[in-house]
Protein backbone atom coordinates (compact mmCIF):
# COMPACT_ATOMS: atom_id res chain seq x y z
CA UNK A 1 0.00 0.00 0.00
CA UNK A 2 1.42 3.80 -1.29
CA UNK A 3 0.17 6.56 0.44
CA UNK A 4 0.41 10.27 -0.74
CA UNK A 5 -0.68 13.27 0.43
CA UNK A 6 -2.77 14.34 -2.21
CA UNK A 7 -4.07 13.17 -5.76
CA UNK A 8 -5.84 16.22 -8.12
CA UNK A 9 -6.34 15.80 -11.99
CA UNK A 10 -3.92 18.40 -12.56
CA UNK A 11 -1.73 16.45 -10.76
CA UNK A 12 -0.81 19.80 -8.32
CA UNK A 13 1.13 17.83 -5.55
CA UNK A 14 3.88 17.01 -8.72
CA UNK A 15 6.61 14.23 -8.19
CA UNK A 16 5.94 12.19 -5.36
CA UNK A 17 2.62 11.27 -6.57
CA UNK A 18 4.04 10.29 -9.87
CA UNK A 19 6.59 8.48 -8.40
CA UNK A 20 4.09 6.58 -6.12
CA UNK A 21 2.08 5.50 -9.36
CA UNK A 22 5.13 4.36 -11.30
CA UNK A 23 5.66 2.27 -8.27
CA UNK A 24 2.68 0.56 -7.94
CA UNK A 25 1.99 0.02 -11.40
CA UNK A 26 5.32 -1.02 -11.74
CA UNK A 27 4.67 -3.73 -8.62
CA UNK A 28 1.62 -4.76 -10.56
CA UNK A 29 3.53 -5.34 -13.55
CA UNK A 30 5.28 -7.46 -11.91
CA UNK A 31 2.45 -9.70 -10.28
CA UNK A 32 2.05 -8.17 -6.86
CA UNK A 33 -1.07 -6.32 -4.98
CA UNK A 34 -0.12 -2.52 -4.77
CA UNK A 35 -3.14 0.37 -4.12
CA UNK A 36 -2.45 4.22 -3.68
CA UNK A 37 -4.30 6.07 -0.92
CA UNK A 38 -4.77 9.42 -0.25
CA UNK A 39 -6.60 12.76 -0.16
CA UNK A 40 -8.49 13.51 -3.36
CA UNK A 41 -9.90 17.28 -4.34
CA UNK A 42 -11.00 18.13 -7.85
CA UNK A 43 -12.85 15.31 -9.31
CA UNK A 44 -16.06 15.50 -10.13
CA UNK A 45 -16.64 11.87 -9.03
CA UNK A 46 -13.68 10.46 -6.63
CA UNK A 47 -11.92 7.64 -8.84
CA UNK A 48 -10.75 3.99 -7.93
CA UNK A 49 -8.38 3.36 -10.70
CA UNK A 50 -5.85 6.12 -12.13
CA UNK A 51 -3.38 5.35 -14.66
CA UNK A 52 -3.65 1.72 -14.05
CA UNK A 53 -3.77 1.30 -10.13
CA UNK A 54 -6.57 0.76 -7.97
CA UNK A 55 -6.64 4.02 -5.65
CA UNK A 56 -8.26 4.75 -1.98
CA UNK A 57 -9.42 7.93 -1.93
CA UNK A 58 -10.53 10.43 0.49
CA UNK A 59 -12.09 14.24 0.21
CA UNK A 60 -9.20 16.50 1.42
CA UNK A 61 -10.34 18.70 4.66
CA UNK A 62 -8.58 22.02 4.57
CA UNK A 63 -7.47 22.44 8.72
CA UNK A 64 -5.06 24.72 8.48
CA UNK A 65 -4.97 26.98 5.43
CA UNK A 66 -2.15 29.20 5.70
CA UNK A 67 -0.06 25.89 5.29
CA UNK A 68 -1.14 24.95 2.23
CA UNK A 69 -0.70 21.07 1.02
CA UNK A 70 0.36 20.70 4.89
CA UNK A 71 -2.92 21.32 6.53
CA UNK A 72 -4.75 18.93 4.81
CA UNK A 73 -6.71 16.61 6.42
CA UNK A 74 -8.03 13.04 5.38
CA UNK A 75 -9.79 11.43 7.97
CA UNK A 76 -11.56 9.03 5.70
CA UNK A 77 -8.34 8.08 4.50
CA UNK A 78 -7.23 7.10 7.94
CA UNK A 79 -9.78 4.46 9.02
CA UNK A 80 -10.01 2.96 5.73
CA UNK A 81 -6.71 1.99 6.25
CA UNK A 82 -7.16 0.74 9.73
CA UNK A 83 -10.31 -1.16 9.16
CA UNK A 84 -8.78 -2.74 5.45
CA UNK A 85 -5.58 -3.51 7.92
CA UNK A 86 -5.60 -7.56 6.61
CA UNK A 87 -5.27 -6.05 3.19
CA UNK A 88 -2.03 -5.23 3.17
CA UNK A 89 1.16 -6.00 4.80
CA UNK A 90 4.13 -3.29 3.57
CA UNK A 91 3.02 0.37 3.96
CA UNK A 92 5.10 2.84 1.55
CA UNK A 93 4.20 6.35 2.80
CA UNK A 94 5.75 9.19 0.47
CA UNK A 95 6.36 11.45 3.54
CA UNK A 96 6.05 15.09 4.51
CA UNK A 97 5.56 17.62 7.11
CA UNK A 98 1.74 17.11 6.43
CA UNK A 99 -1.26 16.20 8.35
CA UNK A 100 -2.07 13.00 6.20
CA UNK A 101 0.79 11.23 5.53
CA UNK A 102 2.43 11.91 9.34
CA UNK A 103 -0.72 10.00 10.48
CA UNK A 104 -0.77 7.39 8.07
CA UNK A 105 2.84 6.37 9.41
CA UNK A 106 1.86 6.74 12.98
CA UNK A 107 -1.29 4.17 12.03
CA UNK A 108 0.80 1.98 9.93
CA UNK A 109 2.86 1.28 12.95
CA UNK A 110 0.32 1.19 15.52
CA UNK A 111 -0.78 -1.76 13.11
CA UNK A 112 2.49 -3.43 13.46
CA UNK A 113 2.57 -2.72 9.52
CA UNK A 114 6.04 -2.93 7.79
CA UNK A 115 6.58 0.97 7.28
CA UNK A 116 8.83 2.15 4.73
CA UNK A 117 9.19 6.18 3.93
CA UNK A 118 10.24 7.45 1.32
CA UNK A 119 10.55 11.56 1.39
CA UNK A 120 12.10 13.10 -1.94
CA UNK A 121 13.24 15.54 -0.10
CA UNK A 122 10.00 16.90 1.64
CA UNK A 123 11.53 16.34 5.16
CA UNK A 124 14.51 17.99 5.01
CA UNK A 125 16.16 21.29 6.95
CA UNK A 126 13.23 23.56 6.93
CA UNK A 127 12.88 27.14 8.54
CA UNK A 128 8.85 26.95 8.57
CA UNK A 129 7.90 27.97 12.33
CA UNK A 130 5.86 24.44 13.04
CA UNK A 131 8.27 22.10 11.38
CA UNK A 132 10.15 21.92 14.86
CA UNK A 133 7.06 20.85 16.48
CA UNK A 134 5.90 18.13 14.20
CA UNK A 135 9.50 16.88 14.34
CA UNK A 136 9.83 16.40 17.92
CA UNK A 137 6.50 14.80 17.99
CA UNK A 138 5.78 12.93 14.75
CA UNK A 139 8.91 13.17 11.89
CA UNK A 140 11.55 11.90 14.41
CA UNK A 141 9.69 9.08 16.21
CA UNK A 142 8.38 8.11 12.54
CA UNK A 143 11.97 8.21 11.16
CA UNK A 144 13.41 6.01 14.21
CA UNK A 145 10.37 3.57 13.98
CA UNK A 146 10.29 2.92 9.94
CA UNK A 147 12.16 -0.34 8.56
CA UNK A 148 13.61 2.07 5.80
CA UNK A 149 13.79 5.71 5.16
CA UNK A 150 14.52 6.03 1.58
CA UNK A 151 16.58 8.86 0.23
CA UNK A 152 17.21 10.20 -3.17
CA UNK A 153 20.42 11.85 -3.14
CA UNK A 154 23.33 12.29 -0.80
CA UNK A 155 21.98 16.06 0.49
CA UNK A 156 19.09 14.13 1.62
CA UNK A 157 20.64 11.50 3.08
CA UNK A 158 22.87 14.28 5.74
CA UNK A 159 19.92 15.82 5.83
CA UNK A 160 17.35 12.81 7.32
CA UNK A 161 20.06 12.05 9.61
CA UNK A 162 20.27 15.74 11.18
CA UNK A 163 16.81 15.10 11.89
CA UNK A 164 16.90 11.61 13.14
CA UNK A 165 20.34 10.17 13.49
CA UNK A 166 18.86 6.53 13.82
CA UNK A 167 16.98 6.58 10.85
CA UNK A 168 17.59 3.86 8.77
CA UNK A 169 18.66 5.01 5.78
CA UNK A 170 18.74 3.63 2.08
CA UNK A 171 19.00 4.92 -1.35
CA UNK A 172 16.58 4.34 -4.27
CA UNK A 173 16.39 6.37 -7.17
CA UNK A 174 13.18 7.22 -8.88
CA UNK A 175 12.50 5.56 -12.35
CA UNK A 176 11.01 6.27 -15.34
CA UNK A 177 8.65 3.54 -17.06
CA UNK A 178 9.82 2.97 -20.81
CA UNK A 179 8.43 4.86 -23.38
CA UNK A 180 7.26 3.85 -27.05
CA UNK A 181 6.07 6.40 -29.14
CA UNK A 182 3.04 6.50 -32.11
CA UNK A 183 4.61 6.57 -35.53
CA UNK A 184 3.92 10.22 -35.56
CA UNK A 185 5.23 11.21 -32.23
CA UNK A 186 8.05 13.75 -32.12
CA UNK A 187 8.46 12.90 -36.09
CA UNK A 188 9.95 16.58 -36.26
CA UNK A 189 10.91 17.73 -33.15
CA UNK A 190 14.17 18.04 -34.62
CA UNK A 191 13.25 20.02 -37.81
CA UNK A 192 15.24 23.63 -37.85
CA UNK A 193 12.12 25.67 -38.76
CA UNK A 194 10.15 23.80 -35.61
CA UNK A 195 11.68 23.97 -32.67
CA UNK A 196 9.20 24.09 -29.14
CA UNK A 197 11.06 24.44 -25.92
CA UNK A 198 8.92 23.14 -22.73
CA UNK A 199 8.77 23.86 -19.29
CA UNK A 200 6.23 21.12 -17.67
CA UNK A 201 6.39 21.63 -14.27
CA UNK A 202 4.44 23.37 -11.44
CA UNK A 203 4.21 27.39 -11.49
CA UNK A 204 5.92 27.54 -8.11
CA UNK A 205 8.43 29.96 -6.94
CA UNK A 206 11.23 27.21 -6.53
CA UNK A 207 10.56 26.22 -10.12
CA UNK A 208 10.99 29.81 -11.58
CA UNK A 209 8.94 29.74 -14.81
CA UNK A 210 8.81 33.57 -15.07
CA UNK A 211 12.64 33.16 -15.51
CA UNK A 212 11.77 30.81 -18.28
CA UNK A 213 9.56 33.95 -19.68
CA UNK A 214 12.12 35.76 -19.52
CA UNK A 215 14.43 33.87 -20.76
CA UNK A 216 12.54 33.12 -23.64
CA UNK A 217 11.66 37.22 -24.47
CA UNK A 218 14.93 37.39 -24.50
CA UNK A 219 15.98 34.74 -27.41
CA UNK A 220 12.78 35.81 -29.41
CA UNK A 221 14.42 39.10 -29.64
CA UNK A 222 17.73 37.46 -30.82
CA UNK A 223 15.26 36.50 -33.75
CA UNK A 224 15.52 32.44 -32.10
CA UNK A 225 13.29 30.32 -34.53
CA UNK A 226 11.38 28.68 -31.33
CA UNK A 227 7.86 28.45 -29.62
CA UNK A 228 7.94 28.66 -25.65
CA UNK A 229 5.49 26.97 -23.82
CA UNK A 230 4.38 27.17 -20.12
CA UNK A 231 2.41 24.03 -19.18
CA UNK A 232 1.73 23.07 -15.59
CA UNK A 233 -0.83 24.44 -12.77
CA UNK A 234 -0.60 27.63 -10.62
CA UNK A 235 1.38 27.45 -7.26
CA UNK A 236 1.82 30.79 -6.63
CA UNK A 237 3.57 32.18 -9.75
CA UNK A 238 0.99 32.15 -12.59
CA UNK A 239 0.20 35.76 -12.15
CA UNK A 240 3.88 36.51 -12.32
CA UNK A 241 4.20 34.45 -15.31
CA UNK A 242 1.07 36.22 -17.43
CA UNK A 243 2.60 39.49 -16.19
CA UNK A 244 6.16 38.44 -17.88
CA UNK A 245 4.01 36.94 -20.93
CA UNK A 246 2.41 40.22 -21.33
CA UNK A 247 5.21 42.14 -21.20
CA UNK A 248 7.70 40.29 -23.16
CA UNK A 249 5.60 41.64 -26.64
CA UNK A 250 5.84 38.20 -28.38
CA UNK A 251 3.62 37.08 -30.20
CA UNK A 252 0.45 35.04 -28.99
CA UNK A 253 2.01 31.25 -30.33
CA UNK A 254 5.54 32.49 -29.17
CA UNK A 255 5.74 32.38 -25.92
CA UNK A 256 2.01 30.59 -24.41
CA UNK A 257 1.20 29.33 -21.03
CA UNK A 258 -1.50 26.13 -22.00
CA UNK A 259 -2.31 25.53 -18.09
CA UNK A 260 -2.44 22.17 -16.78
CA UNK A 261 -2.42 19.17 -18.06
CA UNK A 262 -3.70 15.80 -16.86
CA UNK A 263 -0.23 13.78 -15.20
CA UNK A 264 -0.98 10.66 -17.72
CA UNK A 265 -1.18 12.90 -20.72
CA UNK A 266 2.64 14.69 -19.82
CA UNK A 267 4.86 12.21 -21.30
CA UNK A 268 3.42 12.57 -24.76
CA UNK A 269 2.83 15.63 -24.52
CA UNK A 270 6.37 16.15 -24.06
CA UNK A 271 6.98 13.79 -27.24
CA UNK A 272 5.58 16.83 -29.39
CA UNK A 273 8.13 19.36 -27.70
CA UNK A 274 11.76 19.47 -28.91
CA UNK A 275 13.70 20.99 -25.71
CA UNK A 276 12.70 20.69 -21.85
CA UNK A 277 13.91 23.28 -19.48
CA UNK A 278 13.33 23.10 -15.74
CA UNK A 279 15.52 25.99 -14.23
CA UNK A 280 14.51 25.12 -10.39
CA UNK A 281 16.83 25.79 -7.54
CA UNK A 282 17.49 22.40 -5.15
CA UNK A 283 15.16 20.56 -6.73
CA UNK A 284 16.01 17.03 -5.45
CA UNK A 285 15.53 14.56 -8.36
CA UNK A 286 12.70 16.22 -10.60
CA UNK A 287 10.47 13.51 -12.17
CA UNK A 288 9.28 15.76 -15.18
CA UNK A 289 13.29 15.77 -15.92
CA UNK A 290 13.22 12.03 -15.85
CA UNK A 291 10.26 12.00 -18.27
CA UNK A 292 11.58 14.25 -20.79
CA UNK A 293 14.53 12.10 -21.15
CA UNK A 294 12.55 8.70 -21.47
CA UNK A 295 11.19 10.47 -24.86
CA UNK A 296 14.21 11.82 -26.03
CA UNK A 297 14.61 15.23 -25.09
CA UNK A 298 17.40 17.29 -24.53
CA UNK A 299 17.32 18.66 -21.40
CA UNK A 300 18.41 21.59 -19.16
CA UNK A 301 18.84 21.91 -15.49
CA UNK A 302 20.81 23.78 -13.14
CA UNK A 303 23.73 23.03 -10.91
CA UNK A 304 21.50 22.50 -8.10
CA UNK A 305 19.34 19.85 -9.36
CA UNK A 306 20.34 16.68 -8.26
CA UNK A 307 19.90 15.00 -11.60
CA UNK A 308 22.83 17.64 -12.58
CA UNK A 309 25.49 14.94 -12.73
CA UNK A 310 23.75 12.24 -14.34
CA UNK A 311 22.44 14.83 -16.96
CA UNK A 312 26.09 16.38 -17.42
CA UNK A 313 28.09 12.87 -17.46
CA UNK A 314 25.35 11.37 -19.67
CA UNK A 315 25.37 14.11 -22.20
CA UNK A 316 21.44 14.08 -21.90
CA UNK A 317 21.48 17.78 -21.74
CA UNK A 318 22.74 21.33 -20.81
CA UNK A 319 23.87 22.00 -16.99
CA UNK A 320 23.80 25.58 -15.86
CA UNK A 321 24.72 28.08 -13.18
CA UNK A 322 21.53 29.54 -12.06
CA UNK A 323 21.78 32.89 -13.63
CA UNK A 324 19.34 33.96 -16.63
CA UNK A 325 22.74 34.73 -18.98
CA UNK A 326 23.49 31.12 -18.09
CA UNK A 327 19.83 29.67 -19.21
CA UNK A 328 19.44 32.10 -22.35
CA UNK A 329 22.47 30.62 -23.60
CA UNK A 330 22.13 27.20 -23.05
CA UNK A 331 18.60 27.10 -24.49
CA UNK A 332 20.11 29.09 -27.47
CA UNK A 333 23.00 26.55 -28.09
CA UNK A 334 20.07 23.89 -28.82
CA UNK A 335 17.45 25.86 -30.57
CA UNK A 336 20.21 27.04 -33.12
CA UNK A 337 22.28 23.23 -33.07
CA UNK A 338 20.05 20.89 -34.96
CA UNK A 339 22.77 18.38 -34.21
CA UNK A 340 23.13 18.67 -30.76
CA UNK A 341 20.05 18.14 -30.06
CA UNK A 342 19.56 15.25 -31.92
CA UNK A 343 22.97 14.08 -30.00
CA UNK A 344 21.49 15.04 -26.58
CA UNK A 345 18.32 13.17 -27.45
CA UNK A 346 19.67 10.00 -27.77
CA UNK A 347 21.51 10.50 -24.99
CA UNK A 348 18.89 10.91 -22.69
CA UNK A 349 16.57 8.35 -24.02
CA UNK A 350 19.48 6.05 -23.74
CA UNK A 351 20.62 7.32 -19.89
CA UNK A 352 16.51 6.91 -19.06
CA UNK A 353 16.46 3.52 -19.93
CA UNK A 354 19.40 2.12 -18.73
CA UNK A 355 19.90 4.09 -15.42
CA UNK A 356 16.62 5.00 -14.52
CA UNK A 357 14.38 2.34 -15.73
CA UNK A 358 11.59 1.83 -13.80
CA UNK A 359 11.60 -2.13 -13.64
CA UNK A 360 15.56 -2.05 -12.03
CA UNK A 361 13.73 0.18 -9.55
CA UNK A 362 10.91 -1.88 -8.97
CA UNK A 363 13.22 -4.88 -8.44
CA UNK A 364 15.53 -2.73 -5.46
CA UNK A 365 11.81 -2.16 -3.93
CA UNK A 366 10.68 -5.71 -4.02
CA UNK A 367 13.93 -6.92 -2.15
CA UNK A 368 13.68 -4.11 0.10
CA UNK A 369 9.73 -5.00 1.17
CA UNK A 370 11.19 -8.67 1.42
CA UNK A 371 13.88 -8.17 3.91
CA UNK A 372 11.30 -5.97 6.17
CA UNK A 373 8.80 -8.62 6.16
CA UNK A 374 11.32 -11.06 7.03
CA UNK A 375 12.93 -8.58 9.56
CA UNK A 376 16.07 -8.82 7.67
CA UNK A 377 17.34 -5.38 7.52
CA UNK A 378 19.95 -4.49 5.59
CA UNK A 379 20.03 -0.85 5.64
CA UNK A 380 22.74 1.89 5.86
CA UNK A 381 22.03 2.98 9.28
CA UNK A 382 23.58 5.10 11.97
CA UNK A 383 23.99 4.34 15.87
CA UNK A 384 21.68 6.44 17.56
Amino acid sequence: MHVVTLITPDGAYGGPVRVAFNQARQLRADGHHAVVAGAVRGYREIPTRLDGVPVRLSKARTVIPMLGFSGLLAPAMLLWMVRHRKTFDVVHVHLARDLITLPAALIALMLRKRLIVQTHGMVADSDHPIAPLLDRILVRPILRRAAAVLYLTEAERAALLRVQPAAAVQHLPNGVPGYEPGPDVGADRVADNDVEVLYLARLQARKRPALFVRAATRLLAQDCAARFTLIGPDEGEGAAVRAAISQSGADEDAIAWEGALPPEHTTERMAAASVYVLPSVAEPFPMSVLEAMSVGLPVVVTESCGLANAVRDSGSGIVVDESEEALVEAIHMLIADRGLRERMSAAARRTATEVFSMAAVARELLTLYADVRSDARQVDRQPA
